[in-house]
């Protein structure tokens, strides 16, 4: 009855991996040659487990990725450019601690997208906030919230997220009110928060995509001076994939 109470009254105080702890504690015969300190160790090391793993899970939600990607599952057997050692430095996370932006290049199909999700899953993993879009869709929620009147909320949201991930970056030019506001949120974040773009388009094509050449020009300051840049070349992985499984290789 004693572990009952005990239980439900960690659980009301939200504390739920400590609750769990306790329970196989008290119904495990292995911990009772352990110390109080041992126990309680245990107890704290669980709900601090716990709590991580909640918030890495809310993080993951909101970060909307379009694939579930992973640094780890990286694929370097393909001839497309990719630099091991530039990839290994991006792993420790301190581009992101230092807010500066990664530049992803090449044509479709290279995996731009997943290396741009893979690098925000492990931002996630490293307790930062990072959201995806598209960048047609990142103008298409700018206008609702322009309409809805939450635009400065949205705004402010966007400025605060620690990593922001703009895929499909110059599919077609950019209006001049695209430019403003592609603008907008790149000002806010300029040396405050990180910014990954992936792109068909070669950087130094990118000015040709924006109407106004001051704004080319305020908008390639904030994004390239302090960037690791990542150009990918090669076939479509999808193609290769494809003629291999055609042949009986990899599923």
């Amino acid at each position: 009855m004693l572990v009952n109470q005990t239980v439900e009254s960690l659980r009301k105080m939200r504390l739920t991996g400590m609750a769990d702890a306790f329970l196989a504690q008290a119904q495990g015969p292995g911990y009772r040659d352990l110390s109080f300190e041992e126990r309680f160790g245990l107890l704290v090391d669980q709900e601090s487990a716990y709590r991580e793993d909640r918030h890495l899970k809310r993080l993951l939600k909101g970060a909307h990725f379009k694939t579930q990607a992973c640094v780890e599952d990286i694929d370097y057997s393909h001839s497309r450019g990719l630099d091991k050692s530039v990839m290994a430095s991006l792993s420790s996370c301190q581009w992101v601690r230092d807010r500066r932006n990664v530049l992803i290049t090449g044509p479709t199909g290279v995996g731009k997208t997943f290396i741009c999700c893979a690098l925000g899953n492990l931002a996630c993993r490293n307790g930062f906030s990072s959201r995806y879009y598209r960048l047609p869709r990142l103008f298409m929620d700018i206008g609702i919230a322009r309409g809805d009147g939450s635009y400065p909320s949205f705004m402010r949201k966007l400025a605060k997220t620690d990593l922001l991930v703009l895929d499909d970056w110059g599919l077609g030019p950019l209006s001049a009110a695209e430019s403003r506001e592609l603008l907008e949120v790149l000002e806010d974040r300029c040396q405050a928060a990180s910014t990954v773009v992936a792109s068909q388009v070669p950087i130094e094509k990118w000015y040709e995509l924006i109407p106004d050449s001051t704004v080319a020009d305020a908008i390639m300051d904030r994004l390239v001076h302090n960037a690791y840049k990542i150009a990918l070349r090669g076939e479509s992985m999808r193609k290769t994939v494809a003629a291999g499984d055609k042949k009986g290789g990899e599923s």
